[in-house]
């Protein structure tokens, strides 16, 4: 069942809208300036094309600065129309400094005040036509979903779905197959022998299936013939990939793996994305430079020790390297042994950080010296969190297919570290490994470029919260349980306790 399609469609939707509102940026000030012009005794000979560089990068900021805020996102229903509105206020306003700021900087005059009254006035306008139509799609966009299920386990799985809360969802009940009997909560629409007439009756958009029904003949030949009748089949881990972006550790399969890793050997893994690393880090460093000193400074005079901190790292394939940071804690951090971080969403509050050393967890200012391992080439600037071999070791026996994560190179931010808080247990290790399985099957430029902007957001509004936290234990209670029921349960769920 190739669902190469489905699982770009989230991220192929934030792409288009953040191209319209470059274009729409770019067009209504580029509009302005020949409506204001247009009258001007020399405007045939009016160069407007020197305008154009501050035009370009005033619309990457604010299509940037619009994402940050999460108005692509179908989280942002979560806040009001007006609230939303707010928002994209101050987005417009935002790029309107930017383009004066730009457009001097680049031409060394600034743009008319008449162009900046007609352009921004134009662009307020559609880009609010624009979100409202987005808005209006998110709302709208809904799909009935049922559940084939073929044992105690296949129903159980529909707990993991419906913990997670995917928006857009509407979770219908679930349809008995090979003769089982659902004993849950979820509403039973029927058996597989009558499937056809339930999807016409309940209006079902996606049927989901599990890996055991897959391996049944009857019901392979069964879900085909659905396909080409034009009913959307798949099992739940791709609704995962599709709609809220990781993979529940709880369905993953070998078979999945083979098929996750035809994506890191392109050409976009091997090239693009080391030199993405080298222009990234080099500029990183350049521009950080005043704040990493600034730093590197608070550090000599407030906490004896060295500044830096080096220690061992697994990389690709567990090639070991020393990873750089600024210190954060005391020297006897880890007298006692490893341990995990502690206090707050990323160890801010820790006890053992010295003064600043909060701020600069939190703020990431730590990992800034990580940029020197990009540009050596033993981390990528965006991948899963290089982890000690001595963790690494002991999660392997925990947590089924932790290692996978090391099949690509560790990065200084990742899909896994905007999405969730700092790991302090293993629990939380097992949740982040289902983030870092969906980049390592899906990692691509575009999706680069969006965990940037992530983590310029975690930066500035703080980490993840803890919800994900308490999902994530809800799903493994539920399958504890299971385990106590069904003695022949697929080795991903054997794991040892949180």
């Amino acid at each position: 069942m190739n669902s190469n399609g489905l699982l770009r469609k989230h991220w192929f939707q934030v792409t288009v809208h953040f191209l319209l509102d470059m274009g729409i940026l770019a067009l209504c000030y580029y509009l302005g300036s020949l409506l204001v012009f247009r009258q001007h005794p020399e405007f045939a000979d009016y160069n407007f094309g020197k305008y154009t560089p501050a035009f370009l990068f005033t619309a990457v900021a604010f299509s940037s600065a619009v994402y940050i805020t999460g108005l692509y996102s179908s989280q942002s229903l979560n806040k009001t129309a007006y609230r939303r509105f707010f928002v994209l206020a101050g987005c417009v306003l935002f790029a309107a400094l930017t383009l004066i700021g730009s457009a001097y900087f680049t031409t060394a005059r600034p743009l008319g005040r008449n162009i900046m009254l007609v352009g921004t006035g134009t662009f307020a306008l559609v880009a609010a036509l624009h979100h409202t139509y987005l808005l209006h799609s998110l709302k709208t966009a809904r799909e009935r979903v049922a559940y084939i299920v073929t044992s105690a386990f296949d129903e159980g799985e529909t707990h993991i779905f419906t913990d997670i809360g995917i928006k857009h969802i509407d979770f219908v009940g679930v349809i008995s197959g090979l003769g089982y009997e659902p004993t849950g909560r979820q509403k039973l629409l029927g058996t597989t022998e009558s499937i056809a007439e339930i999807i016409r009756r309940e209006r079902i958009d996606r049927v989901l299936v599990t890996g055991k029904s897959l391996g049944n003949n009857a019901l392979s030949r069964l879900f085909c013939k659905l396909r080409y009748s034009g009913v959307t089949v798949m099992p739940l881990i791709i609704m995962c990939e599709e709609l809220d972006q990781h993979v529940p550790l709880e369905l993953v399969s070998p078979e999945w793996l083979l098929n996750a890793s035809g994506e890191p050997h392109l050409l976009y893994i091997r090239k693009v994305k080391r030199l993405f690393d080298i222009v990234t880090a080099t500029l990183g460093l350049l521009l950080s430079a005043p704040l990493l000193l600034l730093a590197m400074l608070l550090i000599r005079l407030t906490s004896p020790g060295p500044v830096f901190f080096y220690q061992n790292r697994s990389g690709r394939f567990g090639r070991a390297f020393t990873i750089y940071k600024l210190r954060t804690m005391r020297l006897d951090a880890e007298k006692d042994g490893v341990q995990w971080a502690q206090g707050g969403a990323n160890g801010s509050r820790d006890p053992r950080v010295i003064p600043f050393g909060g701020l600069f967890r939190k703020y990431r200012i730590d990992e800034i010296p990580q940029l020197w391992n990009v540009l050596k080439g033993e981390m990528t600037f965006v991948g899963p969190r290089p982890e000690r071999p001595e963790i690494i070791a002991d999660l392997a026996k925990q947590i089924p297919f932790y290692e996978e994560r090391m099949m690509v190179q560790p990065g200084i931010t990742g899909w896994a570290q905007v999405n969730y808080p700092y790991g302090a247990s293993v629990l939380d290790a097992r949740r982040k490994l289902e983030y870092d399985l969906y980049y390592l099957k899906n990692m691509s430029l575009f999706l680069d470029v969006f965990i940037l902007l992530d983590t310029v957001k975690t930066v500035l509004f703080g980490g993840a919260e803890s919800r994900d936290r308490r999902v994530a234990s809800a799903a493994m209670d539920k399958i504890e349980a299971l385990k106590a029921t069904d003695s022949q349960l697929p080795r991903t769920v054997e794991i040892g306790a949180a």
